[in-house]
């Protein structure tokens, strides 16, 4: 598994987000979406230590017939979240907002 891909521990120091979430982030080698998307997901998910992993749709049929057409795609809790663009106030919102 590629280090870009593996899953990221949260922090320590987490508060209950970390332990009611996981975000998936499905993207390809090579994909400018996807880097811009990881970058998203690692900053929200470091603030709020959240986990995250990262899959490669070159790597699992499975993904790449259901998602190739949408890459980058985030997953929250295994749903789909968005594809393409990743807005960080809404995936901090989606994994903050059960807790208001």
């Amino acid at each position: 598994m590629s280090p870009l891909f593996r899953r990221q521990p949260a922090r320590p120091q987490t508060s209950e987000h970390s332990e009611n979430h996981l975000v998936t982030l499905i993207r390809k080698p090579g994909c400018h979406l996807c880097d811009d998307a990881q970058l998203v997901v690692e900053k929200v998910c470091a603030e709020l230590g959240v986990p995250w992993e990262g899959k490669d749709i070159t790597e699992d049929r499975q993904l790449h017939d259901q998602y190739w057409e949408q890459i980058p795609v985030v997953l929250v809790d295994g749903r789909q979240h968005t594809f393409w663009r990743v807005n960080e106030e809404r995936l901090r919102k989606a994994l903050t907002d059960q807790y208001k």
